[in-house]
């Protein structure tokens, strides 16, 4: 019984993290290119540990910085304001 419980687990992790991968986008990858990380989480066990601790974007919310001091670019773009009162073209009309 334990060893089907084992064997799913791993099954699903493997699932889990190949799934996390292919969604990830390429930019926030850390470690190894893309490709090569969706061959590695196939690895029973290693591929989807080394995926969730080393591989994808740091779950602090954002991407991980890439270089020394280096923050990633917002891969949405430029944030717009948030309120009426902070649009500079709303205050003109006023």
């Amino acid at each position: 019984m334990l060893r089907v419980v084992l064997v799913a687990l791993v099954v699903f992790a493997s699932i889990y993290a190949f799934v996390d991968c292919v969604q990830t986008d390429r930019r926030v990858v850390r470690t190894m290119p893309k490709p090569v990380w969706l061959v590695a989480v196939l690895v029973p066990v290693l591929g989807p540990v080394g995926w969730l601790l080393t591989g994808r974007a740091s779950a602090r919310g954002g991407p991980a910085p890439r270089g020394p001091g280096r923050r990633p670019q917002n891969p949405r773009g430029p944030r717009g304001p948030l309120g009426p009162d902070d649009d500079p073209d709303f205050l003109r009309k006023l």
